[in-house]
């Protein structure tokens, strides 16, 4: 699967005139990737021995300063509070089993008359097809078998299958899927189903205490926990350019399989979706927060399909380094003159952007009076937009400063099989 989103690329990632590079961490989609990734916690030990006289009592003291218990203890008065929050939810994650047929073709040479010689009527069809198969993790949000998972789970599947804890199968349907956000919502035949409160992610803070169960390389009904490590990590700070996503970071083991489970509170919300791992990384887990999985999933519930606002641009954060470099190479055409501000690498043909007028250079200064010097101020402020409604973008060009009126398109999503 392939989506096509521009808005979402970064320097990072962009071919520009002066070939910046940069090289990125390899992000893994957590769903049926059968890949080990090993990793343990060492806690530190402390010996509190000492050698004494042997006809003399042995008086151990520790003098070391008291170290106040974790928030949640405190909150909960119960150390074992993990246990509490899986006996509580444990029931309402399942396991998501995907296959999908994908469709081949047999190189042209096969169809020579040179091979028909020697394989006959046994010369390979034009097409060949197998079968992909993958697992992830999902949780149930209605006693009536609505469930949440990652889009890239159930991606292009043909048959979609569903295992409880208590071990009862149901064949799933997809009610919709966006891939932009990785969000996708299943519906099984069930009903008196246990569910998993949904949570606040606007008000996490880093160090919370968070639980992960899911369905890591097939290990059905894993339990791991952590804390959040970092909120509001955008997409292309993971290398996920082509989301738009400010995801939780956290240091709860989580593995391929994962994918679509949830990431729990200590009072047992989901406070996010598990989608994500840097390859080769320990303890760097990412997760959709909530608040972003419940708002996607109503729409595909009600909608079928996700609209995202589109312009069409490809950007670029402006540095002195990149101004200076720019303005030497291409001063006669462009001639950069803001110190800050959202660069315009690139534009699409056809898109809203091309369509007002909007090209390579331009500085992006503030959209809607809102003032902008990153990309993902600029991608957060268009994904709250209003498909249709124009939106009043200041830009520096040449020197001088013009606003220029933008009505966002619906984004077009381009797959592959």
């Amino acid at each position: 699967m392939k989506t096509y989103n521009s808005e979402l690329k970064n320097i990072h990632t962009l071919r520009l005139p002066d070939k910046v590079g940069f090289r990125g961490a390899v992000l893994m989609l957590l769903g049926g990737i059968m890949v080990a990734i090993g990793g343990c916690s060492v806690l530190p030990t402390r010996s509190s021995q000492s050698q004494t006289n042997q006809s003399q009592p042995q008086i151990v003291t520790d003098n070391t300063p008291a170290v106040a218990p974790p928030a949640i203890f405190s909150s909960t008065n119960d150390p074992n509070f993990v246990v509490a929050v899986v006996q509580k939810v444990g029931g309402a994650v399942v396991r998501i089993d995907s296959a999908r047929t994908v469709t081949a073709r047999v190189p042209e040479e096969f169809s020579d008359p040179f091979f028909r010689r020697f394989f006959g009527d046994r010369t390979p069809s034009q097409q060949r097809q197998r079968v992909e198969r993958g697992s992830g993790s999902g949780f149930v949000i209605s006693s009536s078998g609505q469930i949440l998972t990652n889009a890239h789970v159930v991606d292009g599947a043909d048959l979609v299958t569903v295992t409880l804890k208590d071990g009862r199968t149901f064949d799933g349907k997809v009610l919709g899927e966006d891939p932009v956000t990785d969000v996708a919502v299943i519906k099984i035949d069930a009903n008196n189903l246990q569910t998993v409160p949904l949570g606040n992610s606007e008000a996490l803070q880093p160090g919370e205490a968070v639980i992960a169960i899911g369905n890591p390389l097939g290990l059905n009904n894993t339990v791991t926990s952590g804390i959040i490590s970092a909120t509001g990590r955008s997409s292309s700070d993971i290398g996920a350019s082509d989301k738009r996503v400010d995801y939780l970071q956290t240091d709860a083991a989580i593995n391929p399989g994962n994918s679509g489970g949830p990431l729990l509170n200590a009072r047992g919300q989901v406070i996010g979706m598990n989608t994500a791992i840097i390859q080769g990384a320990q303890g760097l887990g990412f997760a959709i927060p909530i608040n972003t999985v419940q708002k996607i999933s109503q729409e595909l519930i009600t909608q079928g399909k996700v609209e995202h606002p589109y312009l069409g641009v490809q950007m670029a954060n402006l540095t002195p380094a990149i101004k200076q470099k720019l303005n030497e190479r291409f001063g006669d055409r462009i001639n950069i003159t803001a110190d800050k501000g959202v660069l315009i690498v690139r534009i699409i043909s056809g898109s809203p952007a091309d369509n007002a007028g909007i090209t390579p250079g331009d500085v992006i200064q503030s959209i809607n009076n809102q003032s902008v010097t990153t990309v993902e101020e600029v991608q957060r402020l268009v994904e709250n937009s209003q498909i249709g409604k124009p939106l009043q973008v200041q830009i520096e060009r040449k020197g001088q400063t013009t606003q220029v009126a933008v009505t966002p398109a619906p984004l077009p999503v381009q797959r592959e099989e």
